[in-house]
């Protein structure tokens, strides 16, 4: 399991103490609903559509609404949902699997024989949580290998993936943005986000083409390179795409002579073929070749297989990329999990199945939608009235404290928007709660603890903004409201 950082264990800190804590001191709540109140009507200016909700806890007693029921689109605040279900259903303890079994007879340094991958759908077999090495795991299986006497295997590598469908796409997630890192596409086995890493630098003279690295360990992408070396700033751009349905990677633009060089994730084509050509690169590097291909296979393969190595991550490893990092790709690969091990369908339909039955013991049994994970389609829709409920419900869970730590918090070091945002004294480290954007959508839900201890669940819910940066700014007003005056 990865390593804690200094951040979460401080962080850990802070929230058990602001839990501890609650309720034990009230601010004269009619001077705090007119304080809200004001910032939510400039708030309006910002946001045509509003639904803003607040109560204290633990009592869940109302302290604000503002078209508290009214159904918005939530965007990332669908992530909630996801990891408070996955938290509840699950546990803590749980982890995804990921097992590699060889079957044959060892003759030598020679496997005659196969390799097999089982597939768990973890997220997380990436250079995320290896110092950047995201061949690491698949090194580690080599020396395994290794360190039984094989350093060749005749057969094939199989590529077992069946515990998700194969429908890796969402429908409803748009189709001229499939090529971007927040679409990546959804398996049972997937390797670095299912992205790839295109690396841009000038050229040596204003004029010739640039140069691109495909930074993968993966050695299947062809690339299309039409950007060429500028003298002038105002010139600079760089574009990268993926032509659909192929690994065609396509660059254009004019880069900026002398600059560092431009880096854009791009996501695959097809997850299992690059986690298999990926790991058949490792392990050559690590001295182990695999004279066959790579096959893929739903069910596991007939034979007297047996089990070398595994890799295993945390449950809560995956939430707090999730929360914090708001990664799709993570969202949706748990949502599919959910349905598989507690449906046993590794499908979108059946992910939500688990949520909506996990919502209705919530005390949410209608007047939402969901459709995926994530919140990427916009077919979610939730009123803050609903999100303040399963805050409140998470806040007396049994794994309450577990929750509250996968959201991203004021001040966080490791965060690029929340290291500055509500950031400075005395926000700083009171406020934990998840951020959500789409074009015209910005929303944030989750706790804050007051000067005077009090702990409020709050969601604010802006759709059809004018500005996005205006609306995370009059959120922002709203929270410091709370902790000013609460």
């Amino acid at each position: 399991m990865p390593r804690r950082s200094v951040a979460f264990r401080r962080a850990l800190h802070l929230a058990t103490v602001g839990l501890a804590i609650a309720g034990v001191a009230q601010a004269a709540e009619t001077e705090l609903a007119s304080k809200l109140g004001a910032r939510v009507r400039a708030a309006k200016s910002i946001a045509r559509e509003l639904s803003v909700h607040v109560i204290t806890l633990p009592s869940g007693e109302p302290v604000f609404s503002s078209q508290a029921d009214e159904p918005l689109i939530i965007a990332s605040n669908a992530k909630l949902i996801t990891t408070a279900a996955a938290l509840d259903r699950l546990g803590p303890g749980h982890f995804f699997e990921t097992s590699v079994f060889i079957e044959g007879e060892r003759r030598g340094k020679t496997l005659v024989g196969n390799l097999a991958v089982r597939g768990g759908g973890d997220p997380n077999i990436s250079g995320r949580f290896f110092e950047g090495d995201s061949t690491a795991v698949f090194r580690s299986w080599a020396r395994t290998l290794r360190s039984l006497g094989i350093e060749e295997i005749t057969g094939d590598l199989f590529l077992v993936d069946g515990l998700f469908d194969d429908v890796r796409v969402h429908p409803d997630w748009p189709r001229d943005q499939l090529a971007r890192h927040y679409e990546a596409p959804v398996a049972a086995l997937s390797y670095s986000d299912n992205c790839v890493l295109v690396r841009i630098y000038p050229g040596a003279q204003v004029g010739l083409p640039a140069r691109v690295e495909v930074v993968s360990g993966a050695p299947i992408f062809e690339v299309e390179n039409r950007a060429r070396t500028v003298a002038s700033s105002r010139h600079h751009w760089v574009a990268v795409d993926r032509t659909s349905g192929t690994n065609v990677i396509r660059v254009n633009g004019m880069i900026l002579k002398g600059i560092a060089p431009v880096d854009v994730w791009v996501s695959v084509d097809d997850p299992v073929e690059y986690f298999g050509a990926a790991l058949i690169e490792a392990f050559e590097k690590e001295g182990v070749e695999i004279r066959g291909g790579p096959r893929r296979s739903e069910l596991f393969p007939r034979g007297g297989w047996f089990r070398i190595a595994e890799h295993r991550t945390d449950l809560l490893t995956s939430l707090e990329v999730i929360n914090r990092r708001s990664q799709n790709f993570y969202a949706e690969s748990l949502l599919k999990h959910l349905g598989a091990r507690l449906c046993r369908s590794g499908t979108w339909p059946a992910g939500l199945a688990v949520l909506e039955e996990f919502l209705a013991e919530v005390g949410i049994a209608d007047g939402y939608q969901l459709a995926d994970g994530s919140g990427l389609s916009r077919g979610n829709r939730f009123s803050a009235n609903h999100l303040t409920r399963l805050l409140a419900y998470m806040f007396e869970h049994r794994w309450a404290r577990e929750f509250v730590l996968t959201l991203p918090y004021g001040g966080l070091e490791e965060h690029a928007s929340w290291r500055k945002r509500l950031a400075e004294p005395p926000y700083r480290e009171r406020v934990f709660a998840k951020t959500g954007s789409l074009s015209g959508v910005s929303t944030l839900s989750g706790y804050v603890k007051a000067h005077s201890g009090q702990v409020y669940a709050f969601s604010i819910l802006c759709n059809r903004v004018r500005s996005v940066w205006r609306a995370r700014r009059a959120q922002d007003e709203i929270v410091r409201t709370l902790v000013d005056h609460g």
